[in-house]
């Protein structure tokens, strides 16, 4: 292997490690901070300091899931546009100017399904 190509997976391995010591060493410290608790409060629902009425076990609508998950899956598309506009205008601009727009169309078709399909009305169903 050349030798610059080991220097890019050096880079990307220090990387990971640095994400994985920042994502474990909350975990660590609290643990290590935090004290224990064990008792009949410790199993108790928590709600804003409320006392909680009644189940949490109640049904909410499939439109609340499916608007989330259209969201999530826009946010994330957007997200790959970023990268797309940067190397936007570095050679084949036809070439990327049409694959955008077909990117764009695909995401504007799910955007009209999922509006008749109604996901994006928010009555009260009885």
């Amino acid at each position: 292997m050349p030798e610059q190509v080991l220097h890019d997976f050096l880079y990307v391995g220090i990387f990971l490690l640095i994400g994985i010591l920042f994502a474990i060493s909350p975990i660590i410290v609290s643990s290590l901070i935090g004290g224990r608790s064990a008792g009949e409060k410790r199993s108790e629902t928590y709600e804003s300091g409320m006392p909680t009425i009644g189940s949490a076990w109640i049904q909410f609508s499939v439109s609340y899931y499916i608007f989330a998950l259209i969201f999530l899956a826009f946010d994330v598309d957007v997200l790959y546009l970023f990268p797309v506009a940067l190397a936007y205008n570095q050679g084949f601009v036809i070439r990327d100017f049409v694959a955008i727009v077909i990117f764009i169309g695909i995401l504007s078709l799910a955007i009209v399904y999922a509006w008749r399909k109604g996901v994006f009305l928010w009555e009260k169903k009885r």
